[in-house]
């Protein structure tokens, strides 16, 4: 490594790396996204059926609707590792 050449295996162990990276980042940032979309929802869902019991399966269902983009970034990180 001294003269600044890499190795054939060296370059893939570094590509395999950052394919690795690509997917820790497709599945965390979309985790970070859901929890931000989820904090206001989840607040205002609970306030609104505090208020009328009839709409739990609404509330719950926009609860459970941006839970579909961490799904989203486990397919394209799955994607990108195979």
């Amino acid at each position: 490594m001294a003269d600044g050449t890499m190795t054939l295996e060296m370059i893939q162990a570094s590509q395999v790396g950052l394919k690795a990276v690509g997917a820790g980042l497709a599945v965390g940032m979309a985790g970070i996204g859901t929890g931000v979309a989820e904090m206001g929802i989840g607040s205002a869902a609970v306030g609104a059926v505090a208020e009328d019991k009839d709409i739990f399966g609404l509330a719950l269902l926009f609860t459970v609707i941006p839970e579909t983009i961490v799904i989203f970034g486990l397919v394209v990180a799955l994607l990108l590792l195979f």
